[in-house]
């Protein structure tokens, strides 16, 4: 006999409570093998696959597209079938296969999630024992007419007696049991207003099927288009869209608030001539033999110099504990870089970036960025961050007072580097000039703290050679 196990939305790890569906990756009557990914969700940290541990036939699924689930909540049904004696038992009931293999689940859905015994849905009891002409083993499930009839049998003699003494005549008394059993055929009813009693199955001794339902649907949509006539519709007024805050959207949101809140930040600026830095960067990648390697970006170069600041300056790779009244120094670097993905702005994070040189960061970088491009960052990439750089000159602007990444204590903005006329060595020349800024958590140090970080980065900008004496 075919057994309904319910799949229930995992514990996605990294704290997370909710997860919204974005695309249900199968129907309700498809056949679904171990591990199989069933919906596409996103939380508030990336976008997750996620694999059923039971195989069988999908006989419900709980929200649509767009719908937040919180975890633990109900994602789908799925009717799994009797197991059968395999190859490899022996006599004595051993199997050469695992636990997980013999209940026909999974044992893990992601990581930090576990399945253990499947735990049957609650049955109709049966007040008398099943005779051998209504108890009809089931070896499948082949479609949902076949299932309601396969169930409706099962549940005894009582029920198709009272379905069988029914009347003929196409309307059902009030009294006794309604001939139908697949809540999946009451919902549909109840959705449409139906009520099941005035239905005629066509299943075995009259049990109600889904197709029953349906064409009870049509028949009414069909009898009320006849009578009704066509209504003009008032035109509708303009009104204000109003836009969930949810997923990383959401997530975004919150973190900023929390910044603003708890925060009391401050920033400071500064202009650097770029030239000898764009001038470097064209000669590494122009360079060939033995030194030629992967193109170096401006933003590798920008990160590699933050990571040098900071040694300098380790009052800003720290974060505040405000319970305990203390200010947290972080040993290493992680250094997190702001990425704008058509989901909203993300934080991809670049592991012990105090130990790569710029090459590596660079490469790193790419990776994080395609991944983030393509919705595929795992919440352990975006979290963890102890410092940030922000290159907004990307969007065509100069300067820019960012928003600090809670808990972090600090972030380097960047703007365009522009040809602009600037004083170089006395006179009056066309440079390519940026503009830096540092917006600093003012708990964790000082003004001239944060003045000698920056006024250290733009030196390194205009003068790269500097960076050859911590190399």
């Amino acid at each position: 006999m075919a057994q309904v196990l319910e799949f229930k939305l995992p514990d996605l790890g990294e704290g997370l409570t909710e997860a919204e569906i974005v695309r249900w990756l199968v129907e309700v009557g498809d056949v679904v093998a171990v591990d199989q990914p069933v919906v596409e969700v996103e939380t508030a940290k990336a976008m997750v696959e996620v694999p059923c541990p039971y195989g069988g036939v999908v006989t419900a699924r709980y929200g649509e597209e767009g719908t937040e689930l919180p975890v633990g909540a109900p994602l789908l049904t799925v009717a799994v079938g009797s197991v059968e004696p395999v190859a490899g038992r022996d006599d004595s009931g051993g199997s050469t296969g695992g636990g997980a293999a013999e209940s026909g689940t999974s044992g893990n859905v992601l990581v930090g999630y576990g399945t253990g015994a499947p735990v049957a849905r609650r049955r109709r009891v049966r007040p008398t024992p099943v005779s051998a002409e209504s108890s009809v083993p089931a070896t499948g499930i082949e479609d949902s007419a076949r299932a309601d009839a396969e169930t409706y049998m099962a549940a005894g003699p009582t029920v198709a007696a009272a379905v069988a003494s029914a009347p003929k005549s196409g309307v059902v008394e009030p009294q006794g049991p309604v001939a139908v059993i697949s809540p999946l055929v009451r919902k549909l009813a109840r959705q449409h207003g139906l009520d099941l009693r005035q239905i005629v199955g066509t299943g075995r001794d009259g049990l109600i099927l889904r197709t029953d339902v349906e064409s009870a649907v049509m028949a009414a949509d069909e009898e009320s288009a006849a009578v009704t006539e066509p209504v003009t519709q008032p035109k509708a007024e303009p009104s204000v869209e109003r836009i969930p805050l949810r997923g990383v959207r959401g997530a975004v949101a919150d973190k900023l608030s929390r910044s603003r809140r708890e925060i009391p930040d401050a920033t400071c600026w500064v202009d650097a001539d770029a030239t000898e830095l764009m001038a470097a960067r064209a000669a590494m990648n122009a360079a060939g033999g033995t030194a030629a390697g992967p193109k170096v970006s401006v933003l590798a170069l920008l990160a590699r110099i933050c990571t040098a600041a900071l040694a300098r300056f380790p009052e800003l790779n720290s974060t505040v504990d405000a319970d305990a009244r203390e200010i947290v120094r972080l040993a290493g670097v992680h250094l997190g870089f702001a990425a704008q993905t058509e989901r909203g702005l993300v934080v991809p994070v670049v592991r012990d970036a105090h130990t790569r040189n710029a090459e590596s960061i660079g490469e790193e970088i790419a990776r994080l960025t395609g991944a983030a491009r393509d919705g595929k960052l795992t919440p352990a990439q975006l979290t963890g961050g102890t410092f940030t750089l922000n290159n907004y000159g990307v969007f065509g602007v100069d300067g820019s007072t960012p928003i600090i990444n809670h808990p972090e204590a600090a972030m380097l903005g960047v703007g365009r580097i522009m040809p602009k006329p600037w004083v170089y060595e006395g006179e009056l020349a066309v440079r390519q000039v940026v503009q830096l800024s540092l917006t600093f958590d003012h708990r964790v140090c000082d003004g001239g703290t944060a003045g000698g970080f920056l006024r250290y980065v733009a030196d390194c900008v205009e003068q790269p050679a500097v960076l050859l004496r911590t190399l």
